[in-house]
């Protein structure tokens, strides 16, 4: 079973490290006709759950950072969601090469950079737009493995997206929080990409277990440095375990409910609205609004991530 992306990827990312489900067989060796109707919105009501856990997840971090600041926050949610993986999954240390291990090591070190260079942007720029950012990472992952002309037409909507946000000059934004997201998203498409791999190499969940405790080893030393004794705060742990129960354990839990009933291009399509539910986070929960042009671009990439997955999905099932 592949590790999958958390629910804050987009289409593109699912595209790239989702498989295709297949259809169910009954005994006979004859498709099963399928569930109801309303089983068949389940799967769909987890997905949309999980995206709005981890947003909203993203969110509580936010408020988090004046009392831990943004490394203190990665390590809080990096450091609590590990325990809590390894005590669910509990996974086995012995049987595994030397191969697995470097796999298992380059998957944390992607999530760990990812997560950091993430809460850097949303230390300096708002959540929706931080997002919108980010899910350029596994966009261009989608176009380059895919290498069709229509997906060099949906990285050029994307990027006529990223002009608006930038307002003709990303000094508007600020310029290093926008260099954060960006970096965030070169690391989610390395995290994929390991995710994928890693899934491979180990059983269930094992994997993203032991790729958890990596990325909370390498972020401890910083989350030390930047807030010291402020992490031992018991009202700053506390709000730490949320944001790791809200942005990691529960929406890996829902996504993975919801791939066993969900096809991978029906599950890709929806994360694509991941910036979207951002947005709607950041402004309920952290008072940013967006301006029309923020949401114009927003909505540039949205499509641009819908019509990438869509236009993989279909080549895909002509070959």
């Amino acid at each position: 079973m592949n590790v999958q992306p958390s629910a804050s990827e987009p289409a593109a990312a699912a595209a790239v490290a989702v498989p295709e489900a297949a259809p169910a067989l009954d005994t006979a060796g004859r498709k099963d006709p399928g569930p109801g109707k309303g089983a068949a919105l389940a799967p769909i009501v987890l997905v949309v759950a999980g995206g709005l856990s981890v947003q909203f997840g993203s969110a509580v971090a936010a408020l988090l950072m004046p009392k831990a600041g943004a490394l203190g926050v990665v390590t809080l949610r990096l450091a609590a969601a590990a325990l809590i993986l390894l005590v669910v999954c509990r996974p086995k240390l012995r049987g595994h090469s030397r191969a697995d291990w470097g796999t298992v090591v380059a998957f944390g070190v992607a999530m760990g950079g990812m997560n950091t260079l993430f809460y850097q942007a949303l230390d300096r720029i708002p959540l929706g737009i931080a997002v919108t950012l980010e899910v350029l990472g596994p966009l261009a992952l989608s176009v380059f493995a895919s290498r069709r002309l229509i997906n060099v037409v949906w990285a050029g909507l994307a990027l006529v997206g990223v002009v608006l946000l930038g307002g003709g000059g990303f000094d508007r934004l600020d310029p290093v929080g926008a260099a954060y997201a960006l970096g965030a998203g070169a690391m989610w498409a390395a995290y994929i990409v390991f995710s994928a791999r890693t899934g491979r190499r180990f059983p269930q969940a094992d994997g993203l277990a032991l790729a958890m405790v990596v990325a909370a080893v390498l972020s401890l030393p910083l989350g030390i440095w930047e807030s010291g004794a402020k992490l031992t705060v018991p009202s700053t742990l506390a709000l730490g375990a949320a944001v790791a129960v809200l942005s990691s354990v529960l929406p890996y839990t829902l996504e993975l409910m919801a791939l066993r009933r969900l096809p991978a291009s029906t599950f890709a399509v929806m994360m694509s609205l991941e910036p979207a539910i951002a947005a709607t986070a950041g402004f309920l929960i952290l008072n940013q609004a967006l301006s029309t042009t923020d949401a114009l671009a927003i909505a540039l990439v949205i499509g641009a991530s819908m019509g990438a997955v869509r236009s993989q999905t279909g080549a895909r099932r002509k070959g």
